[in-house]
């Protein structure tokens, strides 16, 4: 079955924890670089947002965006993505792997050299339970097999927060983010400001339109793709109508989260479709 027939939510019912909403929230840099600090417990001067078109062109009817939230700070770049989807710990973690390479490539593809990358930090933040340990947060650095003491020290480190831990693990700005994922009330005066930032945003009608937009454009891309398979052996058709999806999906600069949302088609054959469409 394809995965599109899951209805898009209405525009009056996003929350933090939808991607489209969690994306307009972030662009306000203030709380993009407070959310970084709370969940690393450190102070940063300040964050830019490196391509001024995933800073200030998150509409979803411009270049597409592959990354939720991509910003560098004063020694790091990060990358925030709200993972709603839970597709195991095994391909979360992989998820992760995929990121790294594209932030990787992007900073040499912006000149750097292989001594100057950049640290980077990756954050899934996941309203759902992860590794079956009951813990908030969860930090992964590579490690020496023989020596767990001895750390590679190759500058990234990836972060996942489940809101749904029970350990007493993350500090009380950290939880109440986390209880605000769960739809509890907001709890203190930061998540106060989010909340506030999308009533706000909910009353905008140009950003309401963007998203009707998004909507009519996410369907017509999946219907064609439909309308040409449907000559074709039935599940075959449906098959080659994902791909012909995801294709043109990837020729509009759209991510691969979006792509995934839309059809039925492994995360490996959608990156393998993006390489091809280099």
């Amino acid at each position: 079955m394809s995965a599109y027939r899951r209805e898009i939510k209405p525009w009056e019912e996003l929350t933090i924890i939808d991607d489209y909403m969690f994306k307009l929230v972030m662009r306000h840099k203030r709380f993009c670089k407070r959310l970084i600090e709370k969940i690393l417990n450190i102070k940063i001067r300040d964050i830019k947002y490196l391509e001024e078109e995933k800073s200030l062109k998150l509409k979803y009817d411009s270049k597409g965006i592959r990354l939720d939230v991509y910003v560098e700070g004063d020694e790091a770049i990060y990358d925030i993505e709200m993972q709603v989807r839970d597709y195991g710990d095994q391909e979360l973690a992989r998820r992760t792997r995929y990121y790294q390479s594209m932030i990787d490539a992007d900073s040499l593809a912006r000149g750097a050299l292989y001594k100057e990358l950049r640290s980077s930090i990756i954050i899934f933040l996941c309203p759902f339970e992860l590794f079956e340990q009951n813990r908030h947060i969860y930090t992964f650095r590579n490690i020496c097999i023989e020596d767990k003491n001895l750390e590679l020290n190759d500058g990234a480190a990836k972060i996942f927060l489940s809101s749904k831990g029970t350990a007493n693990d993350v500090s009380p700005d950290v939880r109440a983010f986390l209880d605000y994922m769960n739809g509890l009330p907001a709890s203190d005066d930061f998540i106060k400001e989010i909340d506030a930032c999308i009533t706000e945003t909910k009353t905008n009608r140009e950003e309401r339109m963007s998203y009707m937009t998004y909507e009519m454009k996410m369907r017509e891309a999946h219907d064609d793709g439909r309308a040409e398979g449907r000559a074709e052996g039935r599940a075959e058709g449906e098959r080659n109508a994902d791909l012909r999806t995801a294709k043109r999906m990837l020729a509009k600069n759209k991510s691969i989260e979006e792509i995934l949302e839309l059809v039925n088609l492994s995360r490996e054959e959608v990156e393998e479709l993006a390489l091809q469409s280099k």
